[in-house]
C-alpha cells in the first residue's frame, strides 16, 4: 500500500537560463495529495572560451549538490528519490577514465554551421526524417557530432553522455542513456524506440560510445558515498530516470483530461504541439518542420520546436546592456496597452538563433514582413508576444492537419503560463481556450515520474494528471475579439496576403 505520510521527491530541473532544484511531497493515500517546493535556484551562465560557446557545467554540478543539501534540509530527511531533467541535445565526452574531456559546447555555439549540408550529401533530408522523425534544427545533436568528427576531445572520448545522464553519473557512478532525451538526437527510430544504426553508419558515428538506453521510471543508480557526505544526506538515495528532456517531463505534467488537447511547453523556447501514439513521418510533416519526439508511458510529442521567450529575453538582456534596464511586469502591463497586430515577425526565423543585438533585429524583420518597425520597449514586447501567438497557432493547426487529431483545448505550461499577455493572445490566435499552468510542469512531471516508480501513486499519464488536476488551480482564457485579424496576419506571413 503507498505510505500513509506524503514522501519527498527531489527533482533537479536545469533550464537555459537558470537551475533549480524542487521537493515534490506526494501521497498517493485517498485521492492522493501533490505539494511543490524551490529549495535551491541558481544561474546558468554560459561562458565564451577561445571562440567557442560552452556551459559552465562544474558550475550547474554545484548547485545540484547545494540543491539536494537544501533538499534534505527542507523534507527534514533524505529524499525518497532524485530525478534529473534538462535542456536536450547538447553532451559531455568522458575519456577512458570517466574523466571529462572539457566543457559541453552549447547549441548555439557556431560550430554546426554548414554540417546540414554535409550530412544531407550523404542521407537526403528525406531519408533521414523517415528514419529518425526529427525535424531540422542546425544544433541536433547528430550535427554536433558530424562537426566534432576529427577532433582531439572525440578522438579521446571513450563515452558521450547527454547533460542529465552526465549529471546523473556523477551522482551515482552509474552510466545510462535515458530515452525521451536520446530522442532529441537524431539518432533514434522513434518506431522501434532504438538507435537508428542505419543512419550513425552511414555518417560515421560510433553508437558504442552511448550508454545503455533506459526509460521514464528505471533505476539510475544510488548517490555515491562522496556525494551524500557533500551533501549532508544519509543512504540510501536512489536516483530514478524521468522524463530527462525537460519537455517530456512537462508534457507529462500536462493537466489534461482525454486526448483532445494541443501543449504549449513555454520558456525559453516553445514547444508546441500534441501528444500521439505513433510518429507521423510523411515528408508533408518533414516539409512542415515538425519533430518526433519520445515521451513519457511510450508516447510521442509531436511538436514544433519555436525560438519563444527567448526574444523577449535577449530584448531585456540587451537594454540592460545599454543601460536602460526594463522590469518585465511594467513593461507586460504597458505591451497589453499598444494596438496588437501593428508589428510581427515569423519567431520561427532562424535570424533569432543567435545571442545579442535582439531589438534591432526584430526592428529588420519586421520591415522584411512589410509592416512597420516597433519603437519602444513596449512595442517591442508587444511585437514578440503577438509574433509567439502566431506561431502557435500556426504550429497548433499544422499539428492537427498533418496528424489527423483535432484539438478542443490549448494546455499552456512552463514559466510562460505567468506571462497572462501571452496566454490570452495565444486563444485569440488559436480560436481555442487556453488553460495556464502549472508553470512548474518539468519539476512535476519529473516528481509524478518518480513518485510511480516508488509506487507512491500508480496507474498512467491519465492517472498522474488527474492528481494533478485535483490539486492545482490552472487559469482558463476564453478567446475574445475579432479572429479575422488574425487570420489577415497569419496570411501574410505565410506568403499569402497583404498588409493593409
Amino acid at each position: 500500500m503507498p505510505p500513509t505520510e506524503p514522501l519527498p521527491f527531489a527533482a533537479v530541473d536545469l533550464g537555459a537560463s537558470s537551475g533549480r532544484v524542487m521537493v515534490g511531497h506526494v501521497s498517493g493515500r485517498g485521492a492522493g495529495t501533490l505539494r511543490l517546493e524551490e529549495v535551491h535556484r541558481f544561474p546558468n551562465r554560459p561562458v565564451r572560451t577561445a571562440g567557442t560557446l560552452h556551459w559552465d557545467i562544474l558550475s550547474l554540478y554545484a548547485g545540484v549538490l547545494d540543491g539536494l543539501r537544501a533538499a534534505g534540509a527542507a523534507a527534514g530527511r533524505a529524499p525518497a528519490s532524485v530525478g534529473i531533467d534538462t535542456w536536450a541535445v547538447d553532451y559531455g565526452l568522458l575519456d577512458a577514465t570517466g574523466a571529462l574531456l572539457g566543457n559541453p559546447v552549447h547549441y548555439r555555439d557556431t560550430r554546426t554551421e554548414g554540417e546540414a549540408a554535409k550530412v544531407g550529401a550523404v542521407l537526403s533530408p528525406s531519408a533521414l526524417y523517415g528514419a529518425t522523425g526529427l525535424q531540422y534544427l542546425p544544433f541536433n545533436t547528430l550535427y554536433q557530432l558530424t562537426a566534432a568528427q576529427g577532433s582531439p576531445a572525440l578522438g579521446a572520448a571513450r563515452r558521450l553522455l547527454l547533460i542529465p545522464d552526465l549529471i546523473a553519473y556523477w551522482l551515482t557512478g552509474e552510466a545510462g542513456t535515458e530515452l525521451t532525451n536520446a530522442s532529441t538526437t537524431q539518432l533514434i527510430d522513434p518506431r522501434t524506440r532504438e538507435w537508428s544504426r542505419s543512419v550513425a553508419d552511414a555518417l560515421g558515428i560510433d553508437l558504442t560510445l552511448f550508454a545503455p538506453l533506459r526509460g521514464p521510471g528505471d533505476p539510475a543508480g544510488r548517490l555515491l558515498p562522496e556525494v551524500l557526505a557533500e551533501t549532508g544526506l544519509t543512504s540510501p538515495v536512489p536516483v530514478t530516470a524521468v522524463g530527462s528532456h525537460d519537455t517530456a517531463s512537462a508534457v507529462a505534467a500536462v493537466p489534461a483530461s482525454g486526448d483532445r488537447f494541443a501543449y504549449v511547453a513555454t520558456g525559453t523556447w516553445s514547444l508546441a504541439g500534441l501528444e500521439l501514439d505513433a510518429p507521423v513521418l510523411t515528408e508533408e510533416s518533414r516539409s512542415a518542420n515538425f519533430t518526433n519526439e519520445l515521451g513519457v508511458d511510450g508516447t510521442v510529442r509531436y511538436l514544433r520546436n519555436i525560438m519563444g521567450l527567448w526574444l523577449l529575453q535577449e530584448c531585456l538582456r540587451t537594454w540592460e546592456a545599454e543601460g536602460a534596464p526594463q522590469r518585465l511586469d511594467r513593461l507586460l502591463r504597458e505591451a497589453a496597452g499598444v494596438p496588437g497586430l501593428r508589428s510581427f515577425v515569423d519567431a520561427d526565423d532562424p535570424a533569432f538563433l543567435a545571442p545579442g543585438g535582439m531589438p534591432d533585429r526584430i526592428r529588420e524583420a519586421c520591415r522584411r514582413v512589410g509592416g512597420p518597425a516597433p519603437e519602444t520597449p513596449a512595442e517591442i514586447t508587444r511585437c514578440v508576444l503577438d509574433s509567439l501567438a502566431l506561431a502557435h497557432r500556426r504550429a497548433i493547426e499544422d499539428a492537427q492537419r498533418l496528424s489527423g487529431r483535432a484539438v478542443d483545448t490549448v494546455h499552456i505550461v512552463g514559466g510562460g503560463a505567468h506571462n497572462e499577455l501571452l496566454c490570452r493572445l495565444t486563444a485569440d490566435a488559436c480560436g481555442l481556450p487556453v488553460v495556464a499552468g502549472p508553470a512548474e510542469a518539468a519539476a512535476l512531471g519529473n516528481v509524478l515520474v518518480q513518485a510511480r516508480a516508488a509506487g507512491v501513486v500508480r496507474g498512467g499519464l491519465a492517472e498522474l494528471r488527474a492528481l494533478l488536476r485535483a490539486t492545482l488551480e490552472p487559469r482558463r482564457y476564453e478567446p475574445t475579439g475579432d479572429r479575422a485579424e488574425w487570420d489577415r496576419a497569419a496570411a501574410l506571413l505565410a506568403g499569402e496576403g497583404a498588409r493593409r
